[in-house]
């Protein structure tokens, strides 16, 4: 009895050590390490990697794609190539729920008049709506063509709410949707 409680001890002990001497240290995939990194900072793009990835890198969160994205001055996010340098900002971490909430309590700009060219996020938004149907009704049945974003702007006037869709219907890919599938719109 008294082997068993030393043996129980000494594999405790062990235990705390290895988790007390665990870093916090992340090995990024191309040798670097986030540890002292300090933002700004440049990345260059190596083969596969997504702007959500490299936003995982230094964020700890894939939701500041569009922050590098946006100081890339990038118009299309999905067309980086490996080689590439992009400048990595000096923002704070996003979070799904402060997009969430940041969207609820936006105020609807409904009565913006879209202009031949637009100057800020509301005349956008005001122009995709005005160019796509008006999506009505807590349910919507996929089209052919449809994608996540064109549902967003046709049910809420904000392609950004596209995740609100997602996680409403449990959708483990959200680039892969199909013509007849019924999707459940919240807050409609």
């Amino acid at each position: 009895m008294i082997l068993g409680a030393a043996v129980i001890i000494v594999v405790g002990l062990l235990v705390v050590n290895y988790f007390k001497n665990i870093s916090p240290v992340e090995n990024l995939s191309d040798g670097i390490s986030t540890e002292n990194i300090t933002l700004p900072t440049s990345h260059t793009v190596a083969e596969g990697e997504t702007l959500w990835n490299i936003s995982e890198k230094y964020y700890k969160t894939g939701y500041n794609w569009v922050d590098i994205q946006e100081a890339n001055e990038l118009a299309n996010a999905n067309a980086i190539e490996k080689g590439q340098t992009l400048l990595i900002p000096d923002v704070s971490p996003r979070m799904p729920e402060e997009e969430i909430e940041e969207l609820a309590t936006a105020t609807p700009e409904a009565t913006v008049e879209p202009t031949s060219t637009p100057e800020s996020k509301q005349e956008v938004v005001a122009q995709e709506t005005d160019s796509k149907n008006l999506i009505t009704g807590s349910e919507y049945t996929v089209q052919r063509g449809d994608t996540l974003w064109d549902i967003a702007v046709g049910a809420y006037g904000d392609g950004y709410r596209w995740t609100e869709i997602a996680e409403a219907n449990n959708l483990s890919n959200p680039n892969v949707i199909h013509a007849g599938n019924v999707f459940i719109l919240p807050g409609k």
